[in-house]
């Protein structure tokens, strides 16, 4: 695929997904959405990859949406408003529901859409440089179409605070309320990003993949009898899955496992 607005490189077992309009700001459009949609489902289904990495040129992580693009919206009718919405809903939705785990990597400033791109992939790591906003109700808007995501993030309490007040903050502060999972300097972003996505890629392809769905699936659920049976049914499953067998028989034998070969 000849992307316009991203690059997408396969490099063993990790592949970096690289959002490249660098002098808008990274900010995106239809086709930025399209790309992005397209990048993660294909890379969800390569049979290779076993982690990927999200990032930016430039000195902006995402600034949100493209200026062009959202001047055409304020023409657009009500239908022709839901569908361009339903688009970006589709991709941050193909990038939370990937089967492979997916690591955000901020090296910078990250705003309004961008807040709904770092929060739909699985961990995040930022500079410390980068600030954070969301900034839709200082142009009369409200962050619908990423709230889903980065309420999860960080947290209702966090998510009515910096909804409501547009309010820029720190990385550290993002870090705080969870936002974000580590906050690194300039120089150690690349090592640390690199660091997490190896060990990603050197645990149990089919583990990984069951373990997200898990959180996804289990979190916020009441502890019910069906919540227990459903638990132990998942762990019995993949006891007796071929990677489960491995596993513990690798282990016990002092072995590297066969999906590192």
């Amino acid at each position: 695929m000849d992307y316009q607005t991203l690059t997408v490189a396969v490099d063993g077992r990790i592949a970096h997904v690289t959002l490249n309009r660098p002098g808008l700001r990274n900010a995106f459009n239809e086709q930025s959405i399209a790309e992005l949609a397209l990048a993660f489902d294909e890379l969800g289904r390569h049979e290779l990859v076993r982690a990927i990495v999200l990032q930016a040129n430039g000195p902006a992580f995402c600034a949100g949406a493209d200026l062009n693009w959202m001047k055409k919206m304020a023409g657009y009718s009500d239908s022709e408003n839901r569908a361009d919405a339903m688009l970006l809903a589709d991709m941050l939705r193909t990038i939370y529901l990937c089967p492979k785990p997916v690591v955000a990597r901020v090296q910078g400033d990250c705003y309004a859409g961008g807040m709904g791109l770092v929060a739909a992939c699985d961990m995040a790591v930022s500079v410390d440089t980068a600030s954070f906003c969301l900034s839709e109700v200082k142009l009369g808007l409200i962050p619908a179409t990423i709230s889903p995501y980065v309420i999860k993030a960080m947290g209702e309490s966090a998510a009515r605070r910096y909804f409501l007040t547009a309010e820029r903050f720190d990385a550290r502060e993002a870090h705080r309320i969870g936002f974000v999972h580590e906050v690194v300097a300039a120089d150690a972003l690349d090592a640390r990003v690199a660091a997490l996505a190896e060990a990603l890629a050197n645990n149990s392809p089919n583990a990984v993949r069951e373990a997200k769905k898990l959180v996804r699936e289990i979190a916020g659920q009441p502890v019910t009898e069906g919540l227990l049976e459903d638990t132990a049914g998942r762990i019995a499953a993949i006891r007796a899955s071929l990677e489960g067998r491995e596993g513990v028989a690798s282990f016990l034998e002092k072995r590297r496992p066969s999906w590192l070969d």
